[in-house]
């Protein structure tokens, strides 16, 4: 007899959006086809194109924090679907609030957006039949958030951690010992073996990062 291949609860396609490169993301629930879009930082037509091609019904936006490269078309998005917008935590509202002046220094278009749901640790964010538990991550923003699908051993983690990188932080609100902090007490404890999609780049899994990173791994902060 053949057995049936069950299908994964959770697929995500990554769409490379804006002249930086960022990672954004169709995430949807395999059981009910419904979705979200991480971090929309622009290009909405190629983002809305990506949903339609994979028969996605997006219901919501999810954003990790607010620099211009992962929020800056999630106003358009949100107007253009008729959808809500949650997260970040409410620390990245000064940056969400001058979205058009970040915009404005990279020569992008943008609008300020405020979130239906501001996020906090532990918040639970659904998407069709999924549910996505809420971190906060400060360090590289105030207000960084991850999250997390513990039955899929996944993680969504903005720019808090990169293959062999962490995020930035001498933008405002950025602060190096705060972000180390989080990814040792956050992410690492969420396990080895899960695997995890960046902002920008390739992905890794906190096992690799941890015994590699050289800025986090177990050497640097041994």
């Amino acid at each position: 007899m053949f057995r049936a291949m069950t299908q994964p609860p959770l697929r995500a396609a990554v769409v490379p959006v804006t002249p930086f490169q960022q990672n954004a993301m169709v995430l949807w629930c395999t059981a009910t086809m419904r979705g979200a879009i991480v971090d929309p930082g622009g290009d909405v037509p190629k983002l809305r194109a990506a949903a339609d091609k994979a028969g996605v019904s997006v219901e919501k936006i999810l954003l990790t924090h607010g620099h211009i490269d992962h929020a800056g078309g999630a106003a358009e998005l949100a107007e253009a679907l008729g959808v809500p917008v949650e997260g970040p935590h409410r620390a990245d509202a000064f940056l969400l609030d001058a979205l058009d002046v970040q915009g404005a220094a990279y020569g992008m278009r943008a609008r300020p957006v405020t979130p239906d749901r501001w996020l906090e640790e532990g918040d639970v964010v659904t998407v069709g039949d999924l549910a996505l538990h809420t971190w906060f991550t400060p360090g590289h923003t105030p207000g960084h958030i991850i999250f997390h699908h513990p039955a899929s051993s996944f993680a969504i983690v903005g720019d808090v951690l990169f293959q062999g990188s962490v995020g930035r932080t001498d933008l405002p609100g950025g602060d190096m010992p705060t972000l180390v902090e989080s990814i040792r007490t956050k992410l690492w404890p969420l396990g080895d073996e899960t695997a995890f999609v960046p902002g920008h780049g390739s992905g890794s899994t906190f096992g690799r990062e941890r015994r590699t990173n050289p800025f986090v791994g177990e050497a640097a902060l041994a």
